[in-house]
């Protein structure tokens, strides 16, 4: 048994392991109220928007705050260094998911919505959903992560192939992007638009950056 799995058979009530699931649970759910956003922004909903973009700011904030605990808890750990170097670059990776739902939400409170053209706000929404699942498949993979790094590994390999598929829809929503009729809408708005589709995007990235972590993790577990 690797020093970082008997690590954690030993302390499954470590107070490390207790923040990041907490801290798991906030960057997926930053994601799933990105996706709420961009459904109430689509339907006309600016009140419920708001409300979702709030929920977005809160679940990262705590994510950041939860990052800095799990890495001081890590710190007070009896784990190899290797382990906890392992652990605290995982960590990391996750908040980068909730860090850039938070910009997404940005950038879409600032976009006029009677302005943005619909097709390319519904090619957003598409976008957003594609990372979220990302984003349940991040989260199924942790949670098998120690136990059963096989399934883990199986899960990394789903969130590749999801990734690609909002690696697909993206080229999509340029194309409808370069399609719009010249000189018909905002140019400040299109910038926007643009940003909040580079910004999906590297929502899903981030998902797959994750996973890349949870393969380093589970060649150490065997």
């Amino acid at each position: 048994m690797s020093e970082l799995l008997r690590w954690f058979a030993e302390r499954r009530q470590a107070k490390a392991l207790k923040l990041m699931e907490r801290h798991l649970a906030d960057v997926v759910s930053a994601v799933e109220d990105l996706v709420r956003a961009l459904e109430a922004a689509l339907a006309g909903d600016e009140k419920g928007m708001m409300a979702s973009i709030g929920r977005v700011a809160q679940a990262e904030r705590d994510a950041d705050w939860l990052r800095r605990a799990i890495m001081d808890a890590l710190a007070s750990e009896v784990i190899s260094p290797a382990g906890r170097e392992d652990l605290m670059h995982l960590v990391k990776r996750m908040d980068m998911i909730a860090d850039w739902s938070r910009e997404a939400t940005r950038i879409l409170e600032a976009i006029p919505l009677d302005e943005a053209p619909r097709e390319v706000m519904e090619e957003c929404l598409e976008m957003a959903k594609g990372a979220m699942e990302c984003a349940h498949a991040v989260r199924k993979a942790v949670n098998v992560l120690m136990e059963r790094p096989e399934e883990a590994l199986r899960e990394a390999d789903r969130v590749e192939r999801l990734e690609e598929r909002v690696d697909a829809l993206y080229r999509e929503a340029r194309k409808t992007f370069a399609r719009l009729p010249p000189g018909e809408h905002n140019a400040p708005v299109l910038i926007l638009l643009r940003d909040l589709m580079d910004a999906i995007e590297n929502v899903a990235d981030w998902c797959e950056n994750t996973c890349d972590q949870i393969r380093v993790i589970c060649v150490t577990l065997r």
